[in-house]
């Protein structure tokens, strides 16, 4: 195993041990459904930076990966939908962190009568080579976790993501990213890349990151700030820069006609003088009404004088092209 991978298992086995505050730094919010009671401290090891999958994503015939289990909060949320056994799937390569989720499944089980422990499914092993076969799931998610890997790594990670995934299914994501590309002295500090701080990628090197592997569409579903980490605290800095966390889902389909269709929020309004427009890929747009587009495809009818693009929100819900 390489060194910055042992130092984020021990970072993470000592988080199982002694929950720590600190470790990421942005609450996820808790899901506030009917007979769902979330044991104290699952909330006190909500290792996360954001939210992933939100309850209008899930079926309950969902087979779902979680990856990196923490402290079960998120698997619990997920057992909510799913309440069959194996419905949810949870792995993790540090056996204290397995064992603490273990224990908060039975504590989950005594405050939830609708759930039972085996709900959850705890396997022992790592984001690198998944315990799950090829097209087995129909969700899998991770929060938090995937920007401690470097880049192979990460290639490597994203990799068994797509292979575990049933086609139509996604991936629910949510990391730090920065604004511009870190130093290499402070991206070399294996300390602060466990904690979730020196490992960020780029917006852009994110969402290429996912399209190269083969998600064929993107929804960037939230882009919120972060962490605000200075010199003071990692002398690897050359300046002060203001982490952002961002929430995506990756879907395992083909590519669109414009290639892969990543959606940041941005809508097509017809402006002209018909009832309808319908581009040259057979998309139909009423005169007036703002219709949700990736941004390949805002950059193509952007170039018409009867079409308006608005910007980026970066709060996507789905679109048409």
């Amino acid at each position: 195993m390489q060194s910055y991978l042992q130092t984020v298992e021990d970072v993470y086995e000592q988080a199982a041990i002694s929950p720590d505050a600190t470790l990421c730094c942005t609450d996820s919010p808790v899901w506030r459904l009917p007979d769902l009671v979330i044991p104290p401290i699952m909330l006190q090891m909500n290792y996360g930076c954001g939210s992933t999958v939100t309850p209008r994503d899930l079926k309950g015939d969902d087979t779902i990966l979680y990856v990196g289990v923490g402290g079960g909060l998120e698997a619990l949320q997920f057992a909510y939908f799913s309440r069959r056994p194996g419905g949810v799937i949870a792995v993790d390569s540090v056996a204290a962190m397995r064992d603490k989720a273990a224990a908060n499944f039975i504590e989950a089980a005594r405050l939830n009568p609708w759930f039972h422990p085996g709900f959850v499914q705890i396997l022992d092993g790592n984001a690198l080579k998944l315990p799950v076969p090829a097209n087995s799931v129909s969700v899998a998610a991770q929060n938090c976790l995937f920007n401690v890997f470097q880049a192979d790594d990460l290639t490597q990670a994203l990799s068994e993501i797509f292979r575990v995934l049933k086609p139509g299914g996604f991936f629910a994501t949510s990391d730090p990213i920065t604004p511009a590309a870190l130093p290499e002295t402070f991206r070399r500090d294996e300390i602060a890349r466990a904690r979730c701080l020196s490992g960020c990628l780029t917006f852009n090197e994110y969402i290429e990151t996912l399209t190269s592997i083969g998600f064929g569409r993107v929804e960037v579903r939230s882009r919120t700030p972060y962490r605000y980490v200075t010199p003071t605290e990692y002398p690897g800095l050359d300046r002060a820069v203001l982490l952002e966390s961002v929430e995506v889902l990756a879907y395992k389909v083909p590519d669109s006609a414009d290639g892969p269709a990543v959606f940041t929020g941005r809508s097509a309004i017809y402006a002209g003088s018909n009832e309808t427009l319908t581009d040259e890929m057979g998309n139909v747009l009423r005169r007036g009404i703002p219709v949700a587009v990736s941004d390949a495809a805002a950059m193509r009818l952007g170039e018409r004088r009867d079409v308006i693009v608005t910007p980026s929100t970066y709060h996507a819900k789905g679109g048409c092209c």
